[in-house]
């Protein structure tokens, strides 16, 4: 074990040790549960970067899925910084594909998960990076506009909002009033060691945005295909297609 890696694992077991002290008060206890997290997620990243040096997938994927989880598409290499997936990357930092080597890039429900701007902005770079000419970038992400466009929403819109997205989360009891769902969806930031927090939201007009800023020629949305998302994913989500130019 290299001294990088013998930190982690000392730094580790300190952070387990700080939270079974019942000194240790809520918030800090908040904090570290965080803190473990992330460093898990490195440890994940660090033995792929071992795997590979320089950084590259050889050879590199045509079609590659983000953060599937345990959603798989047929015939799609999915990168994900938690078991299951086919490589452990944390794409925050990067991409490990070769420049211009791949046709479709493809997520629903992950960008969301990502810090903004720099995460978000530094994937999108990447994606665009390792697309070929003509490739395309697939996003799904909840979508902002439907929420907003609901409020004030009638109490039997809001409980079917509930029921399908947070009736098996421990939160259900704590969202009380259609605000609270709302901030649910903006800023996910439930204590919970199997849900992530939503750290930003979009809609067709920010997605637009933050992939034509990237490079991106075209940004239209995506005919919804139930052979690559997820069906349970496409209520109240909206999904794009941004399209890399084509060479001269």
């Amino acid at each position: 074990m290299n001294p990088h890696d013998q930190q982690i694992t000392a730094l580790l077991a300190q952070l387990h040790q700080a939270l079974e002290s019942p000194a240790t008060t809520h918030g800090l206890a908040r904090t570290l549960r965080a803190a473990v997290k992330e460093v898990e997620l490195h440890r994940h990243h660090r033995v792929s970067v071992t795997a590979l040096p320089d950084g590259v997938l050889k050879p590199s994927s045509t079609k590659v899925q983000i953060g599937g989880g345990g959603h798989r598409i047929d015939g799609f290499f999915n990168i994900d910084i938690v078991p299951p997936a086919d490589l452990l990357w944390d794409v925050r930092e990067s991409i490990p594909l070769a420049d211009a080597s791949t046709e479709t890039v493809f997520s629903e429900h992950f960008l969301e998960h990502i810090d903004y701007p720099r995460s978000a902005k530094h994937y999108a770079h990447e994606a665009h990076r390792v697309l070929a000419p003509g490739g395309q970038l697939i996003t799904g992400v909840p979508d902002a506009a439907f929420i907003l466009n609901q409020y004030p929403a009638s109490p039997d819109r809001a409980d079917e909002m509930i029921e399908r997205w947070y009736a098996k989360r421990n939160c259900r009891g704590d969202i009380n009033t259609y605000l609270d769902l709302i901030n649910y969806v903006f800023r996910d930031q439930d204590d919970d060691p199997t849900y992530n927090p939503h750290y930003w939201a979009y809609d067709h007009e920010k997605l637009t945005q933050l992939f034509t800023e990237t490079g991106f020629t075209s940004v239209e949305p995506w005919a919804f295909d139930p052979t690559m998302a997820n069906p349970k994913r496409q209520w109240a989500s909206i999904y794009v297609v941004a399209t890399k130019r084509q060479e001269p």
